[in-house]
């Protein structure tokens, strides 16, 4: 019987560490490279640092590191939002921008730098959606 309990808490922590990641998805009228491009500046402009960049397959992932957050653990240092895009060629000749959004608490120990990710904070919800909607139009 404790085994089985062990086993459904687990199943449901797995579970639940998916829903941690919003994703949301567009569509622009102008091809993947403009968009690409709108995507890049919109990031700067918000205080977002790329984090990683492929321009052939134009994926664009960003981060931005947020102080303000503070708890009672000495090993947490800060919490770092992250956004994820990825543009495609549309079938009207325009594109399609799926964005991912997710937030993680950074935590430094003897063992070094770890990461936990956490429910997406409300900023990095309102920073995609916001450039999901000056380099789109809105949910596809």
């Amino acid at each position: 019987m404790r085994r089985m309990v062990v086993v459904v808490l687990g199943v449901g922590l797995a579970c639940a560490a998916g829903s941690f990641t919003v994703s949301s998805s567009a569509t622009a009228p102008t091809p993947v490279a403009g968009t690409f491009a709108c995507l890049r500046q919109q990031a700067e402009s918000l205080g977002y640092h790329q984090r990683s960049l492929d321009v052939q397959e134009h994926r664009l992932a960003v981060q931005r590191q947020d102080y303000s957050v503070h708890r009672p653990d000495v090993h947490f240092r800060r919490l770092v939002d992250v956004l994820e895009f990825e543009v495609r060629a549309g079938s009207s000749g325009g594109s399609e921008i799926t964005m991912d959004a997710r937030t993680f608490a950074e935590y430094m120990s003897q063992q070094g730098q770890t990461f936990e990710q956490e429910a997406t904070s409300d900023s990095v919800r309102a920073a995609g959606q916001g450039m999901l909607a000056a380099c789109g139009h809105g949910p596809s």
